[in-house]
């Protein structure tokens, strides 16, 4: 007896392969915006929380120093009350490279204006509060 011998190989379609493809295409067009802007989200929550160390600082160095309201301080008198080998004690400046300003005692500091911009699709005002 002899047997048919079948002349399809085996192996996937052009057709099979495109829809594959297609498939997740539309799946990482789907998801990639959810993650930059998950992103973005977490870089607001740091620039957020270096403003409240930030702040911590002011108040640690103007008890420290016997500083009286009103009185403008510089970021290297901020620095000894850092934690150290962390890039807000080396730069001083926000995770998208912009610098802190308003160092002065009994008011909050404040963040960079390009800072505030590039962050503003999600982090509201209300985000911001009291560092706005």
């Amino acid at each position: 007896m002899t047997q048919k011998r079948s002349h399809r190989l085996a192996g996937f379609t052009l057709v099979e392969i495109m829809i594959v493809t297609s498939v997740i295409a539309l799946l990482a067009a789907i998801a990639v915006p959810g993650f930059l802007r998950a992103r973005k989200r977490s870089q607001a929550t740091r620039v957020l929380e270096d403003l409240r160390i930030i702040d911590g600082a002011m108040s640690l160095y103007a008890i420290e120093k016997n500083k009286a309201s009103g009185a403008t301080l510089v970021f290297s008198d901020l620095q000894p009350y850092l934690k150290r080998s962390t890039p807000l004690y080396n730069t001083g400046r926000d995770i998208l490279g912009h610098r802190y300003r308003n160092f002065i005692v009994d008011q909050y500091p404040q963040m960079s204006g390009r800072t505030a911009t590039a962050l503003s699709d999600v982090a509201d005002a209300s985000f911001w509060s009291p560092y706005q």
